[in-house]
């Protein structure tokens, strides 16, 4: 799989693209259209999963559950085992004519998602690791084939700006991309974006985001087997860095990123200054990525977002968001949505699955002819973070402009094949270079 070239983008990110000082209507800009299914509703679709992990093999179940019509014909990933071990688990849960996945529709290797893309599908569902996802998003629009993308969809600017350039190609196309960002499709928070919009709270201050948790899964058992079988020269250092993809950079592109980024979705600033470090997760199985961020977002008026992100085990745990105006306070986390100050008032409404929502929402506007296009702001969405990670591991203060124009930041190996692969140091703020 050969790297694609950036290009960047002539896309001119002003004020207004970003929500007239609130974060919050940013996230609105991206609430899915008021299309009506065809009148039949019944017209079958054809999906190929690209990224056989929990996450891809859920993101099946989510998409079937959300529609009829819906059927699974295709997958592939870089590990077989992986794939079969993904077919097993949906062969149980779904119903026999919603999986139709014939073995010669089961694709293996680095360049698998080229021949799910080309098996006939409708819609691509693009749930491998982030580092590869604007090359298969790119890929997946060129073939004309509407696309799912699971959250971030870049790890560097360069990636960025080429989903953004895949965007605005998708957009001529008619074809829709949706991103796994879910609480662009949770009651809760929609509710919560039309008060704000209608000014409940009135001119944004300022506001805070937290992403504290502990460590996700099972990833540091996971991650210490990983490293010995590598040592053992059981597998290669690029099997290992791929299978152990949570923690490198050019897989991962940090916590800030893969998972904070649901945090900061609803926030989109210009200028940023960020803070890191590893503390908890020192081991070498832990690759080259951080445990914890504080970053601060400012905006050109004044305004200021305080994101602080950790993973760490046997911490408190705080995933919310708060955005503060001069005539009350927002707080939202999960299904709560709440406002306080002169007019209080809390979501008391029914709080439906956002990750079912999502597909939902993607398949409605590809039968109603209205193809929802999220491409360009989730881009967007991964760059903040993205400038975040950029700004703590140098300790640089950064602009958007420059980050979005002028930053050359690509993180992709020089090649995509199993053997040597070297790995960037654990990043020294002061002494990792800006690029």
């Amino acid at each position: 799989m050969e790297k694609q070239t950036s290009g960047k983008t002539g896309r001119e990110v002003t004020r207004r693209d970003f929500i007239k000082t609130s974060a919050a209507v940013s996230l609105a800009a991206m609430l899915p259209g008021a299309g009506s299914l065809f009148a039949t509703g019944s017209d079958r679709l054809k999906i190929g999963l690209v990224g056989c992990g929990g996450r891809g093999t859920g993101a099946v179940q989510d998409c079937i559950a959300s529609s009829e019509g819906i059927e699974l014909v295709a997958m592939g990933d870089l590990f077989k085992d992986r794939l079969e071990a993904s077919y097993t688990e949906l062969a149980a849960a779904l119903p026999k004519e919603s999986l139709k996945v014939k073995n010669r529709n089961k694709y293996v290797g680095f360049d698998a998602y080229k021949k799910v893309i080309k098996s006939g599908i409708d819609i691509v569902l693009l749930v491998t690791p982030p580092g590869y996802r604007p090359e298969h998003i790119a890929y997946a629009v060129k073939s004309g084939v509407h696309v799912f993308m699971e959250k971030p969809v870049a790890v560097d600017p360069v990636g960025a700006r080429s989903v953004i350039a895949s965007s605005e190609l998708a957009e001529k196309q008619g074809l829709a991309m949706v991103a796994g960002t879910q609480y662009r499709h949770h009651q809760p928070y929609l509710e919560i974006v039309q008060r704000i919009r209608d000014g409940q709270i009135g001119e944004i201050i300022g506001g805070q985001s937290y992403s504290i948790r502990g460590w996700p899964g099972d990833w540091g058992e996971k991650a210490l087997r990983l490293m010995n079988e590598r040592e053992a020269g059981q597998i290669s250092e690029m099997e290992y860095q791929c299978r152990n993809w949570y923690h490198f950079d050019w897989t991962c592109g940090d916590f800030i990123v893969e998972q904070a980024i649901h945090q900061l979705d609803a926030m989109n600033w210009m200028k940023v200054m960020g803070m890191g470090a590893r503390q908890a997760r020192t081991g070498k199985e832990f690759g080259n990525v951080y445990d914890h961020f504080a970053v601060e977002y400012e905006y050109p008026d004044g305004q200021r977002l305080a994101h602080m992100c950790r993973q760490m085990e046997g911490v408190s745990v705080r995933i919310s968001i708060r955005i503060t105006g001069t005539r009350g306070t927002v707080y939202a986390s999960g299904n709560i949505a709440q406002i306080s100050g002169e007019k209080p008032w809390a979501y008391e409404g029914e709080s439906p699955n956002p990750q079912v929502a999502e597909h939902a929402d993607l398949i409605k506007s590809i039968r109603s002819g209205k193809p929802l296009n999220e491409g360009c702001r989730i881009a967007e969405t991964s760059l903040v973070a993205i400038m975040g990670r950029m700004s703590a591991y140098t300790g640089r203060e950064l602009s958007w402009d420059w980050v979005m124009k002028d930053s050359e930041l690509d993180l992709r190996p020089p090649k995509y094949e199993f053997g040597d692969a070297p790995i960037r140091e654990i990043p020294i703020p002061g002494k990792t270079q800006l690029v």
